[in-house]
C-alpha cells in the first residue's frame, strides 16, 4: 500500500484453536490502554489511531499532507486492532479451509462499550453485521471503498476530525481556522509539542536502541504502531530528524519489520494476530 522512503544523502543508501484465540485474546486484554505498564502511567493516554494522527499532522499548520492517501485506511485499520488489544475482537480460530489471516472473520467477543466514541461505533457495526466480514473488507467498509450501496452505512465519516477534537479535548492540540483562497479549513495546531516528542521518541528507541530484531518480543502496543504508521505513510515524520546514521539503520529494520510474512508471524506464540491480519490487509492493497 506505501512504500518506505529513503532519502537522497550524500552516498547513496542501499537501501490453531478456540483455546488459543482466547488465550492470545486475554493477553491482549492485560496490554490493554487500561493495563499500561507503570513506567506510561504519567502519560496521556491515546489509542492508536490518535498516535498515527498526531504523528501525520504538520505542527504549526495542524493538517496531514494533501498527498496522503492512506492515512484514511490507516486509521481503520488502527481501530480494529485497538479493539482487539481491549478484548472486544478477535479473529475466527483457523480451520483446513480458512488458515490465511485474510480469509478469516473478524468475530466479537465483548460488545462493551470502549468509552470511545469510534471504537463503539465500529463495535456495533460488528456486533450487527450478519455473515461476518474479513479484516480486510472491514477496513473497506469502514472507509466507504465499497461497491455495495447496502454496505455505505458502515462508513465512518469524519474520523480525522473526530479524532483530531479528542486530542483537543486531552489538551495536545488546538482549533483554528484557516483560510485557503477558496474555501476555509478547520485545523489543528500541536499544542502539547513533550507528548509528540515523547511519542516519536518511543518509535525511534524501539527500532535504534531498544531494537530487539524480534516482533515477538516487541512491546505489542509499539509494534502495532510501527506498523501502522508505516501503511498510513507518516513514518518519515518519525525519523527525519534522525542524523543520516540513524536515519538509515531506522528505515532498514522498520523495512525488515514490515517485509515479514505476516502468515508466518501471525502463528508464533503469543502473536497478536490482528496487528498481522492488518499488515496482511495492507499489502494487498
Amino acid at each position: 500500500m506505501t512504500t518506505l522512503t529513503h532519502r537522497t544523502r550524500r552516498t547513496e543508501v542501499s537501501k490453531s484453536s478456540e483455546k488459543k484465540v482466547e488465550s492470545e485474546e486475554d493477553t491482549n486484554q492485560e496490554r490493554s490502554p487500561d493495563n499500561e505498564d507503570p513506567g506510561d502511567s504519567k502519560d496521556i493516554r491515546l489509542t492508536l489511531m490518535e498516535e498515527v494522527l498526531l504523528l501525520g499532522l504538520k505542527d504549526k499548520e495542524g493538517y496531514t499532507s494533501f498527498w496522503n492517501d492512506c492515512i484514511s485506511s490507516g486509521l481503520r485499520g488502527g481501530i480494529l486492532i485497538e479493539l482487539a488489544m481491549r478484548g472486544r475482537i478477535y479473529l475466527e480460530p483457523p480451520t483446513m479451509r480458512k488458515k490465511r489471516l485474510l480469509d478469516r472473520k473478524v468475530l466479537l467477543k465483548s460488545d462493551n462499550p470502549t468509552g470511545d466514541v469510534l471504537l463503539d461505533e465500529t463495535l456495533k457495526h460488528i456486533k450487527a453485521t450478519e455473515p461476518t466480514e474479513t479484516v480486510q473488507t472491514w477496513i473497506e467498509l469502514l472507509t466507504g471503498e465499497t461497491w455495495n450501496p447496502f454496505k455505505l452505512q458502515y462508513q465512518l465519516r469524519n474520523v480525522r476530525e473526530r479524532i483530531a477534537k479528542n486530542l483537543v479535548e486531552k489538551g495536545i492540540l488546538t482549533t483554528e481556522k484557516q483560510n485557503f483562497l477558496l474555501f476555509d479549513m478547520t485545523t489543528h495546531p500541536v499544542t502539547n509539542t513533550t507528548e509528540k516528542q515523547r511519542l516519536v521518541k518511543k518509535l525511534q528507541d524501539s527500532v535504534l536502541e531498544r531494537w530487539v530484531n524480534d516482533p515477538q518480543r516487541m512491546d505489542r502496543r509499539t509494534l502495532a504502531l510501527l506498523v501502522l504508521a508505516h501503511s498510513s505513510d507518516v513514518l518519515e515524520n518519525v525519523f527525519s530528524c534522525l542524523t543520516d546514521d540513524k536515519y538509515d539503520v531506522a528505515m532498514n529494520r522498520t523495512k525488515d519489520l514490515v517485509e515479514l510474512d505476516p502468515e508466518v508471524e501471525g502463528t508464533k506464540h503469543n502473536a497478536t494476530e490482528m496487528i498481522w491480519a492488518v499488515l496482511a490487509a495492507f499489502n494487498k492493497s
